[in-house]
């Protein structure tokens, strides 16, 4: 029986006796690895994963469903670390457990090129489900991943076959739940009533500053409750019953999240920084580890000592997985012998395959019907859908604004996980941690949606999502002063720049409809890191492609529209999105007055990037140093593009609320002013 956490008192000093019991030999090796980790490294947080010890090994023994030989096996539970900078606790338990994990890489530990970073990372060390170290992003990521579940759970389980049954654990910090993104995201879970998700608070009262009661007094338990969270409370963290018995409890709710307090202290064992901040951020020091190790009767002081008998019943580990994950593939069987076709679905959704045929159908449009890009990505995006039920996802509020609903999906509820709409409610920050969540999960294709001004709520996962490579699809409408009367506030200037500036992450701003077309396509086939669709709030004209070249230049990031008779420019004019437009209005100019002149479409900066020097300078000849680059936006990114002698006609100011068309006329984005700028330029190199 579990006992309230307020009020309980400090545990006594741990045992003096020489023996020990093999449950506290193998909770005190992970405490030795994480002190030893820390000390070699001179860098790192040993208190955290002292405190946890006790946790993490009736997790890991008595109720986590995993297989250290085989980390990615689909039925596995999911163990997310949201506390990311306890990460030795992660690493200890992953190689004494038998994963793919050396005592030579926890050695390495904060090295270069080393399989155990400072804050864990998905991708790079076997077990890992998530990159952590943003406070509050890995309970995003958790609940993504609890949602993941009950969606495939409901599409795909059938009586007697209950083949997507895991549970979802995260371990959250005092840090983790100040973070506003864990507000968000826990209310949704509660919302949705994600009966598999258990989270597990460490509640030890200290952050770098200090005492949490520096800043925080909320009542944590009656906060998840209100959420409609079930919340259990362990006053020890070191009472391996309680801790048992909480976490079976939390298992046995089903209509609910579950929330397990436990009361730990943090650095325990260390005679002198236990419960203080030193603790948190700091190794202990040599001293300190050896009178440590004394005070937790470790058998050897030597660093990296774990003794046979330990790792022995740590690694029974790999036998229990081995079992599990049998049982689990005699299921699996059996309901691929009953639904063919269903288990033949779930197995190309969790590879990650797409549909034969899935770009077949896609909408046309013509230069007669001009409309605003978020408008033709709606249609694309249906169309896409019919043959991808894997897409899912919505957005923060703004469906009807950013038209991503999917027809006849179904909206996503309690008891209705098996919808395609997501409603995440006014919580970008939520959203988008929830967005890695799903993908870190599998067999789902998740993507949100906001205004561009927004994605600054949401830039953390974003950049997680980069970081970790997965494939999440943003909708990022309302791109510019183009949005018009809304004003300021709402106008981005510089979310284009800072966007483009994040390593592994493709912005896509088509110029019009066909290039919206091609743009999901691009988003669809990119699988190594996110992709950003920015798109118009205004119609804008569709380009007659007759006229011009063809759309489907856009997988290549960067091409060239409309040319010189001759193929040989004086003047190159560069833009992206609604400028695209602006742009062929001053081409049409400039060509009648007899100045050979280049339009490049430029939807994808990165994509452009990545093309072979060759196709860059056919697009933008060397020889042609006039270059003219047009976008609504801070201009910062277009100057590697127009090259010493180019000019940028972008803003550096905020915007106004007023008619879209004003705007533009007020802050120079005309073609009379495109067409002045490009003469000026020409005429300044004539000079030269």
């Amino acid at each position: 029986m579990t006992k309230p956490v307020s009020g309980a008192a400090p545990p006594p000093a741990p045992p003096t006796a020489p023996a020990a019991s093999l449950d506290q030999l193998c909770i005190n090796a992970v405490r030795a690895l994480a002190m030893d980790a820390v000390e070699r490294a001179d860098s790192g947080h040993p208190g955290t994963a002292m405190a946890l010890a006790p946790v993490a090994y009736v997790l890991w023994q008595r109720h986590l469903r995993y297989n250290p030989t085989n980390p990615d096996w689909f039925g596995r539970d999911r163990f997310v670390l949201s506390a990311g900078h306890a990460c030795m606790l992660l690493y200890a338990v992953l190689y004494l457990t038998g994963y793919d994990l050396s005592l030579d890489d926890i050695k390495r530990f904060r090295q270069w090129g080393s399989r155990t970073p400072g804050h864990s990372e998905y991708g790079l060390t076997p077990g890992v489900e998530a990159t952590t170290g943003p406070l509050g992003q890995g309970v995003g990521n958790a609940i993504g991943m609890a949602l993941a579940e009950a969606h495939l759970a409901q599409l795909f389980n059938r009586p007697g076959h209950s083949l997507v049954d895991h549970h979802t654990y995260f371990l959250a910090s005092d840090g983790d739940l100040m973070e506003g993104v864990s507000h968000e995201a826990c209310s949704l879970a509660g919302h949705l009533k994600l009966g598999r998700l258990i989270g597990i608070y460490d509640d030890n009262r200290i952050t770098i500053d200090g005492k949490t009661d520096l800043t925080f007094s909320d009542d944590t338990a009656k906060r998840f409750e209100s959420y409609g969270w079930h919340v259990e409370r362990v006053a020890d963290g070191n009472d391996l019953g309680a801790l048992d018995a909480a976490l079976a409890a939390a298992r046995r709710v089903a209509d609910r999240p579950s929330l397990v307090m436990v009361r730990t202290h943090i650095a325990y064992g260390s005679p002198h920084k236990q419960d203080t901040a030193e603790a948190h951020g700091a190794p202990l020091g040599e001293d300190e580890v050896k009178l440590t190790k004394r005070r937790l009767c470790w058998p050897n002081l030597e660093p990296f000592h774990v003794p046979d008998e330990a790792l022995a019943h740590w690694r029974l580990a790999r036998e229990r997985g081995a079992r599990l994950e049998a049982e689990w593939s005699k299921k699996y069987d059996a309901y691929r012998r009953a639904y063919p076709d269903l288990a033949a679905e779930l197995e190309r959704r969790i590879a990650g395959r797409l549909a034969e045929g899935w770009d077949e159908g896609l909408p046309t449009f013509g230069p007669g019907d001009p409309q605003a890009t978020r408008v033709a990505s709606g249609k694309v995006l249906n169309a896409i859908a019919t043959r991808l039920p894997e897409l899912v996802g919505g957005s923060a509020d703004l469906a009807t604004s950013t038209n991503v609903v999917f027809k006849n999906g179904g909206d996503v509820a309690a008891g209705s996980w098996g919808a395609r709409n997501i409603h995440f409610g006014v919580r970008e920050h939520g959203m988008g941690a929830i967005l890695n969540g799903l993908a870190l999960h599998g067999g789902v294709r998740p993507l949100g949606s906001t205004f561009l001004i927004f994605s600054d709520y949401m830039r953390p996962p974003i950049r997680l999502a980069a970081l970790s490579n997965l494939p999440v699809i943003y909708v990022f409408t309302h791109d510019s002063i183009g949005l018009g009367e809304d004003g300021p506030t709402h106008q981005p200037i510089e979310q284009l720049a800072t966007l483009r500036a994040m390593p592994n992450l493709v912005t896509i701003r088509p110029a019009d409809a066909t290039e919206t077309v091609e743009a999901w396509r691009a988003a669809i086939l990119s699988r190594s890191g996110p992709v950003a669709l920015v798109l118009t709030r205004q119609k804008v004209p569709v380009i007659d492609r007759a006229k011009y070249a063809p759309a489907n230049g856009l997988r290549l990031g960067g091409y060239v529209l409309a040319d010189a008779r001759d193929g040989k420019p004086a003047v190159v004019l560069l833009a992206s999105g609604s400028e695209v437009d602006l742009t062929l209005g001053a081409y049409q100019r400039l060509v009648a007055e007899g100045i050979a002149t280049r339009v490049v479409s430029v939807p994808s900066m990165e994509l452009f990037a990545r093309q072979p020097q060759e196709y860059r300078d056919a697009v933008l000849p060397p020889a042609v140093p006039a270059r003219l680059a047009v976008e609504a936006a801070a201009p910062q990114p277009w100057y590697r593009w127009v090259g010493d002698h180019g000019v940028v006609m972008g803003i550096e100011r905020f915007g106004a609320s007023a008619p879209y068309q004003r705007i533009y006329q007020e802050l120079g984005l005309t073609v009379e002013n495109v067409v002045r700028r490009a003469k000026e330029l020409l005429q300044g190199r004539s000079k030269m």
